[in-house]
């Protein structure tokens, strides 16, 4: 009987250190309202308004193609108007594909300096967890419910706008 009671005493001071703090984090939430999410975020827009006027730009110059070639349709020679229509074609499926090229380089840069901002944060969410002795950080997208007090989202947030003020964005 005192062995059972000596191991139960055992297994109960365990439990009573194996106390650990969880925290969840919302990334997300992060690099969109952050100083630096905010810059990141106002780039990529600038970026993106400087490719839709130049696509507008070519896409008006190509319906206007289009219809003087639909216009000459039936003035012209029939070899004369496949030929105009391959043109056409050929610059519809070239600006197709700068757009997408375009597209492409706008989702890397949006890649490549959200990967900067998360190399400044990660060692401030290391220093915050350190400091408040949190023993697990899970991120918010997984969690459905949990308490305020777990969020320390808003906490990384101020730490990130005081320590990494601006980033040079390429």
């Amino acid at each position: 009987m005192k062995i059972f009671f000596s191991i139960l005493i055992f297994f109960f001071s365990f439990s009573v250190y194996s106390y650990s703090q969880i925290a969840y984090i919302d990334m997300n939430f992060i690099l969109n309202s952050s100083q630096v999410g905010k810059e990141l975020n106002k780039y990529i827009k600038e970026i993106s308004n400087e490719y839709s006027i130049d696509q507008k730009q070519i896409e008006k110059n190509l319906i206007k193609k289009e219809k003087e070639l639909i216009a000459q349709q039936n003035i012209i020679d029939k070899s004369e108007f496949e030929k105009k229509l391959s043109i056409l074609s050929n610059e519809i499926n070239q600006y197709r594909s700068d757009k997408k090229k375009s597209q492409n380089s706008l989702n890397e840069i949006r890649l490549n300096n959200t990967k900067k901002i998360l190399e400044h944060l990660n060692p401030i969410i290391k220093e915050y967890v350190d400091l408040n002795s949190i023993s697990l950080v899970i991120p918010k997208k997984n969690i459905i419910v949990g308490k305020k007090n777990l969020d320390i989202t808003d906490d990384v947030i101020i730490l990130l706008n005081n320590k990494v003020n601006t980033l040079n964005f390429k």
